[in-house]
């Protein structure tokens, strides 16, 4: 059975009443510290679950394995996604968050395991904000899953040679296609995260109802 031990993870509780919980996964190479400022710029006041991913690639965090840069492992994301999910569900009962009121964010290889969570557990998180990340199974159609009510923002640099816009634009598709409300942004840069796309998620992140 999966506890909140089995990640090492950052909590902070919220700060202001009612808040929303943001779900922060880190890229590769980071850790549970990283998305912290990115969580408050987001949404203010609410509580921060920022836990770290537990697969290493040469001394690098990473929430699932890859063959190679842009090729996942997709057995292995399918069982990390899982593994997180129950993390989460965890996390709910031992901090005694709204489990209807989760948002995840992530960024790059965090962003297509927030996009695997989406995808394979719907209904764990109320809707997500993800940055530089792609389809997450790739070479394999989702299943038909319901994520009507569902609210994503999906932020992506058009230049981007590692998440290419057509893998962005994909993943898009998808979560549109089962019932999702998708806002996709895009900007002209790489992969990377400038400052007008976090304006842009923060706008849309007081927007959304959380």
């Amino acid at each position: 059975m999966t506890t909140t031990e089995d990640f090492v993870h950052v909590f902070e509780p919220a700060t202001v009443p009612d808040a929303p919980t943001l779900l922060l996964l880190h890229g590769t190479g980071a850790d549970e510290h990283d998305l912290l400022p990115l969580g408050r710029a987001l949404a203010p006041g609410a509580a921060l679950l920022s836990p770290r991913g537990k697969v290493s690639e040469s001394g690098m965090n990473r929430w699932f394995r890859r063959l190679r840069e842009g090729v996942f492992d997709v057995e292995d994301l399918i069982v990390r996604t899982a593994e997180l999910a129950d993390f989460v569900k965890a996390a709910t009962l031992t901090y005694d968050l709204d489990p209807k009121r989760i948002v995840v964010s992530g960024f790059s290889n965090g962003a297509n395991t927030g996009a695997g969570l989406l995808l394979l557990r719907p209904g764990l998180v109320a809707g997500a904000a993800l940055f530089a990340g792609g389809a997450p199974l790739q070479g394999r159609e989702p299943d038909p899953v319901d994520l009507s009510g569902t609210r994503v923002f999906l932020g992506n640099g058009a230049a981007d040679p590692i998440t290419t816009i057509d893998q962005a634009r994909l993943v898009a598709a998808q979560l549109g296609e089962r019932g999702a409300d998708v806002r996709a942004e895009e900007h002209s840069g790489g992969h990377q995260l400038p400052p007008q796309m976090v304006a842009r998620a923060t706008e849309w992140f007081a927007g959304a109802g959380f």
